[in-house]
């Protein structure tokens, strides 16, 4: 009886310490990915998302483009504008000839701020070494990350690393409703020469639309 209570002793700390070793592993990979792409001055990429219910049968696909640099962005989705000049919020509407001013900074509509995409697990969350796939050649290496905080929208996302490159290739988000929205990158590039209005709004632009803020 006390060799299987020792067996069970030591299967339970060999679990716990290749948990450990997991997560080092991810929190390693994490690190690496940080530091990469804070070395960065602009980052520009574009992006397809694709939000799927399953079992409500609703499945809608669309793409967009985001250019950032530190906290400023610009980011077109969903048949808008978006532009953040580190005050204010502007949300350009061409279908609508509209411009919504807030000086708050709103979502993407994908939960995360665009200038904090590629960096925004730093916070709030725990992670576990995930699987690998092989997408077209580049090895993909995913982290699995749980909010900290309780989430009634959120289960965990999966973030899809480019093992080679150490930059985001993709990212997955399950719901609580199992909802699964999936973000994946392409066309990164980096240090991309900006003119030096690039993030300035310009209301001379656009003398039809209305202005609301």
């Amino acid at each position: 009886m006390r060799k299987s209570k020792t067996l069970l002793f030591l299967l339970l700390l060999s679990g716990f310490y290749l948990t450990a070793q997991t997560n080092d592993r991810a929190k390693k990979l994490l690190d690496q990915v940080s530091t990469k792409i804070g070395s960065f001055k602009t980052m520009t990429f574009d992006f397809d998302y694709v939000l799927e219910n399953r079992q409500e049968n609703i499945k809608q696909e669309t793409n967009g483009s985001v250019t950032v640099s530190g906290d400023l962005y610009k980011l077109n989705f969903l048949g808008a504008e978006q532009l953040f000049d580190g005050k204010k919020t502007y949300t350009i509407v061409p279908e609508n000839e509209e411009i919504t001013i807030s000086s708050v900074e709103e979502d993407d509509g994908f939960g995360i701020n665009p200038s904090k995409l590629l960096y925004f697990y730093k916070e709030g969350y725990a992670f576990q070494w995930d699987i690998k796939q092989n997408v077209m050649g580049r090895n993909i290496q995913f982290i699995k990350l749980i909010p900290m905080d309780e989430n009634k929208d959120v289960k965990y996302l999966l973030l899809g690393i480019d093992t080679l490159r150490n930059t985001i290739y993709r990212l997955i988000e399950i719901g609580a409703n199992e909802t699964r929205t999936t973000l994946t990158i392409s066309n990164f590039s980096s240090n991309v020469s900006l003119a030096a209005n690039y993030f300035t709004f310009d209301a001379s632009q656009y003398p039809e639309y209305y202005i609301n803020q």
